[in-house]
């Protein structure tokens, strides 16, 4: 046997032989006895138990798939929704109107001219001052609020760039834009119930709380009139439903929400200029803003079933109509951004 192969390896481990007067090292040669002994041993692992639930058994309602992914991605958006300044503030300044109209017609009852008119009947009556909010509202302001959610539900997600991150999420189209369109009636409805409340508590400070005269001249009880303003309030936000269909079909048109909510306002107030021209009365009735108003059905005697009914369908078409449109551009839309 040759010198070499009777030297020892110096260091044991290291892996270096001496080959006369030079030492030479050999990477990668470890002694197996060495690695075995070194080497951490651990036991495996328990496989985790999966626990199958006994039949006949109630499973979460979040655990079933997709409907509990729908609700969980309605509660998010509507979180975002009412957690955004720009949202809050549109609620705030709602919520101030009806107390600078009791207010002014409260200073106004107070004066020596005496009182006419309308402000007879509110101040005669705190709950008259809801019905008067929403007339001076409806057509404008609470539809602008409306607007600004419906037409930045789809648009605003494009122009952030985050649309495709929500559609590469198992969500699916469909799913997503009835989110939105969710999210928008509820914001229509919390814009209405904003104004109801604070008109009724303005009109309770304000104004005596009593029976109530209505347009036809009899007279309810306070709890009646509640009643009244509960359906006014549900008929207002059927109202604001409408409109957000509009808006978030407008929305998925624009990559651009300042466009989809100017158009939805553009809309509005071309219906109403419409309205205004006798000679365009015939075309009256298919325009959305003119069934706003038809809440005043409820301050008849006995309440006008009939005419809320009618706006009802009108609002229903709307929204089945415009839901249509919105659900046929999305759902083969090519989402770039």
């Amino acid at each position: 046997m040759s010198t070499a192969d009777g030297a020892t390896p110096a260091g044991g481990a290291t892996g270096t032989t001496t080959l006369g007067s030079q030492a030479r090292r050999t990477p990668g040669l470890v002694p197996v006895t060495e690695t075995m002994r070194t080497t951490e041993r651990r036991a495996p692992e328990p496989t985790p138990a999966v626990s199958v639930p006994p039949a006949g058994a109630s499973v979460p309602e979040a655990v079933t798939g997709p409907v509990g992914a729908f609700w969980r991605l309605l509660g998010s958006e509507l979180g975002l929704t009412f957690r955004r300044p720009r949202n809050v503030a549109m609620l705030a300044v709602l919520a101030a109107v009806p107390i600078v109209i009791g207010v002014a017609l409260r200073i106004i009852g107070s004066s020596d001219d005496g009182m006419g008119g309308i402000i007879q009947d509110v101040a005669g009556n705190s709950l008259m001052l809801t019905f008067l909010s929403f007339s001076f509202l409806v057509m404008l302001l609470m539809p602008v609020a409306v607007s600004v959610v419906a037409g930045d539900s789809v648009a605003g997600e494009a122009g952030g760039g985050t649309l495709r991150y929500l559609l590469a999420a198992p969500a699916g189209r469909t799913r997503l834009l009835a989110v939105k369109y969710l999210n928008a009636v509820v914001f229509g409805y919390a814009v209405t119930a904003v104004v109801a409340v604070s008109a009724l508590v303005t009109g309770l400070i304000l104004f005596p709380a009593g029976p109530v005269t209505l347009l036809s001249g009899s007279t309810i009880s306070m709890a009646d009139g509640l009643l009244r303003i509960a359906v006014a309030v549900g008929y207002v936000g059927a109202a604001m439903a409408a409109l957000a269909a509009i808006g978030l079909a407008l929305s998925t048109f624009t990559e651009v929400s300042i466009g989809a909510i100017a158009g939805t306002m553009v809309l509005v107030i071309v219906c109403q200029v419409l309205r205004a021209i006798p000679d365009l009365a015939a075309i009256s009735p298919y325009l959305l803003p003119t069934w706003f108003t038809n809440f005043d059905a409820v301050l008849r005697s006995p309440m006008d079933a009939g005419a809320l009914g009618e706006g009802l369908l009108v609002f229903g078409a709307y929204i089945l109509l415009f839901g249509s449109i919105a659900w046929a551009r999305f759902s083969g839309k090519d989402i770039t951004s």
